[in-house]
Order: structure tokens, then C-alpha cells, then sequence
């Protein structure tokens, strides 16, 4: 597998607290996103630890030949690790309470990916059927919509798209939501904050994804567009 990361300050915030990590661990590709909140300085801590201890949990718990149900119990346990040291953090620190962050991740082994997900940063599938969403948003926009309260269209723009539900710090535990996926040769998996989902529309995301040959270059082409 191929990985392509890509992360950017943007032209609003004065600090990116954005952070993606990826790595190759034996015979798994380990991906990870994380979009911090909780004032400039907690932000980016919270995304920062978030994403470390995730992986590192993951070296020490992944081992060569586990099946999709070992795979998922330790992207589990890095996710509740995770949790746990922002928690922590922010409750010895008092210049970090109550930050958090998102995470998104994807734990890949051969065809089989395993996708786990805490607010609303997203991961989706391409390939010649089109764009789909694996994840589903924690947010108070994502409710109301499946509630049938406002419209697609309504949410891209909603006044509060950006409260989210579920956060990855601000509590004891966090529940995740797991996702397994079996991967043909073709497809593509994208994770993302939602600096990129909630700016560009699915359509265009899969419209650039679709035609760039080279995906280095369809990263930066997609961060320069949003």
C-alpha cells in the first residue's frame, strides 16, 4: 500500500491543529488523523498525543498473522490509550482543560482494513464506483440530519457543523466506532479533518481522487482547494 500525507495551517487559523501520521509495521500500513481543539495551544497538543499514543500502542500490540478480530481489539486499546493521555494531560495542565480531538485511523493488511473513528473527522473508500463515506460524523449537524431536521445542503452550512458529540480527551472513556473493510487492488482509502470534508463536497473530493495520476499531487491539489 501506498500512503500520501498531507496537512496545512489554512487561511483562517493562526496555529494548524491538524496532524496525520502513517507508518509501515510489518505486514500492516497504519494511518492516522487527528484534528485537535480547546484553544491554540491545547489543540495542538491534544492532536499531537492523540496520534503518538495511538501508534504507539499499536507497535506494541499488532503482530504479524493476527486476524480482523485481534486487529480491531488493538486498534481498540490504542484508541482508549490514546484517550487516556490527553485526558490526563489536560487534567494535570491547566492551560490544556478541556481540549480533545478528533481521530480517525485505518489499520490495513493486505485486503482487509480496519477504520476507527472518534468525531468528526472522516475516512472514505474510492474507487470506480464512486466516493463513500465509512464513517459517520459525531456531531450535532450529523443528528439532525439523520433526524430529517435540515437537508444535506442545510448542514454544509449550519451555524453549528462544528459542534461535535464525541471528542477523544474530554472524558475518562471514549467509545469508537470500528469498521472493517475488504479492499480490491484498486481502491483508495481517504482520511481527512473536516478542514477538507467540510469545505469540499464529496463530489469534488472523488472528482480529483478519480483523475489524478499522481497522488502526491492530488493531495496538495485537494489542500489547495479547500
Amino acid at each position: 500500500m501506498k500512503i500520501w500525507q498531507k496537512t496545512d495551517q489554512g487561511a483562517v487559523r493562526k496555529e494548524n491543529q491538524d496532524i496525520c501520521a502513517a507508518e509501515q509495521l510489518d505486514q500492516y500500513t497504519l494511518a492516522v488523523v487527528c484534528d485537535g481543539m480547546g484553544g491554540a495551544r491545547a489543540g495542538a497538543l491534544a492532536s499531537s498525543l492523540a496520534a503518538g499514543a495511538f501508534l504507539e500502542a499499536l507497535r506494541g500490540t499488532l503482530r504479524p498473522g493476527q486476524d480482523i478480530t485481534a486487529v480491531a481489539q488493538a486498534g481498540e486499546a490504542a484508541v482508549a490509550k490514546a484517550n487516556h493521555i490527553v485526558y490526563e494531560r489536560s487534567r494535570e495542565d491547566k492551560e490544556c482543560r478541556g481540549m480533545g480531538t478528533t481521530l480517525v485511523a485505518a489499520v490495513c493488511a493486505g485486503p482487509q482494513a480496519t477504520i476507527f473513528n472518534v468525531g468528526d473527522s472522516r475516512a472514505y473508500r474510492i474507487n470506480e464506483s464512486g466516493i463513500c463515506a465509512v464513517t459517520r460524523d459525531h456531531s450535532v449537524v450529523q443528528d439532525m440530519l439523520e433526524n430529517g431536521d435540515i437537508t444535506e445542503e442545510e448542514a454544509r452550512r449550519h451555524p453549528n457543523r462544528n459542534l461535535i458529540t464525541r471528542a477523544l480527551g474530554t472524558e475518562r472513556e471514549v467509545l469508537c466506532d470500528v469498521f472493517q473493510l475488504s479492499l480490491s487492488k484498486d481502491d483508495s482509502l481517504l482520511l481527512c479533518s473536516d478542514g477538507l470534508c467540510g469545505v469540499l463536497e464529496d463530489s469534488t473530493l472523488e472528482g480529483v481522487l478519480s483523475t489524478c495520476a499522481d497522488q502526491e499531487e492530488c493531495a496538495q491539489r485537494l489542500v489547495s482547494m479547500a
